[in-house]
């Protein structure tokens, strides 16, 4: 019986003729060896992200592929990400998720955003990603995550023409792992590699506040006479006399604060009785959490497919949604 046209050129009745995959060695296996897969909170967010799309069982049946081993290359670029998955075939499936980067103007906004806190410079310094950081991103029009399945390119080199096939549910399962053990291969992905980004951050860090960064030729803004103006920002009149010696009496300027310096500046000096009863709270108000991401009551349903007909089959999903959803309002 001659078979149907696949997407790699060949023929093939069913897709179970092909058995079970190859068993390789030396691929790469998920951590996890049971349960839910992901520590960090973005790389259960990212696979939180992906269940929300509704793609069932076709996710989830691509758990044991990433647990057995059978993916053979995992590689993350900005814009893409690239894999060999092995199945019943002899050669691996090539497999390829593709999310848009986001542009060298808005990563320098970014970049500027982070700089500016403390806050973000030092956890990111120190190799972790706040939760905060995805409202910042969020906040300058830069999600982290896709906000819709259409905004993922997903292709494999397989015959099933399911999206996404066990192959790319795989990867996504090694990916999040991925996220895991490098946060910063989430931001490669969407176009500022780790490396860069820190140096950028160590740069504009170093140069203090946009009021006080040295313009294009490395100087500090002046005035018309060519002298840095007496109440410039981040400059102290020198109170010592003239007495012609080298320094008296010119202005000297200090370096910029920085750290937990920075965010208490501006702050009024408090009684100590003020203080102490004060000593646990935050001396300025910390951002807010990013929300999470809302879902329908009979998410579960949609992820789990049809029952069996011997316990009731798809008019049990039916009575059960009716059900979730009156428990949820």
């Amino acid at each position: 019986m001659s078979g149907q046209p696949t997407r790699d050129g060949g023929t093939n009745g069913r897709f179970a003729d092909y058995g079970r995959p190859r068993r390789i060695d030396g691929g790469l296996k998920a951590r996890s060896t049971r349960g839910a897969i992901g520590q960090s909170w973005w790389s259960r967010r990212f696979l939180e992200v992906l269940e929300s799309f509704a793609l069932g069982t076709r996710l989830t049946r691509g758990r044991s592929y990433a647990r057995a081993g059978q993916v053979v290359r995992l590689d993350v670029a900005p814009g893409e990400v690239s894999a060999a998955v092995q199945g019943s075939r002899a050669r691996p499936y090539e497999v390829s998720i593709a999310l848009h980067p986001f542009p060298a103007a808005l990563w320098a906004r970014i970049e500027a955003e982070l700089a500016a806190q403390a806050f973000f410079s030092a956890r990111l310094l120190a190799g972790d990603l706040p939760p905060e950081l995805e409202e910042l991103f969020a906040a300058a029009g830069a999600p982290l995550f896709p906000a819709d399945v259409a905004e993922l390119r997903q292709w494999c080199s397989c015959p099933d023409f399911a999206v996404p096939c066990k192959h790319l549910a795989a990867t996504f399962y090694l990916l999040a792992e991925a996220f895991d053990a490098d946060p910063f291969q989430l931001l490669h992905w969407r176009g500022r590699g780790r490396a860069e980004l820190l140096d950028r951050l160590r740069i504009l860090r170093a140069a203090g506040p946009v009021g006080d960064r040295p313009d294009a030729t490395g100087s500090v803004p002046s005035d018309a006479t060519g002298s840095v103006p007496s109440d410039a920002p981040g400059t102290v009149l020198s109170d010592a006399p003239d007495r012609g010696e080298p320094g008296a009496g010119r202005d000297t300027v200090d370096a910029p604060p920085v750290g937990a310096a920075r965010a208490l500046a501006g702050l009024p000096a408090a009684p100590l009785g003020e203080a102490v009863d004060r000593f646990w709270l935050p001396p300025v108000p910390l951002p807010d959490r990013p929300p999470s991401l809302p879902t329908g009551p009979d998410l579960l349903l949609r992820q789990l497919g049809a029952p069996a007909p011997a316990i009731g089959g798809p008019g049990l999903v039916e009575r059960l949604r009716r059900a979730y959803q009156l428990l949820g309002r």
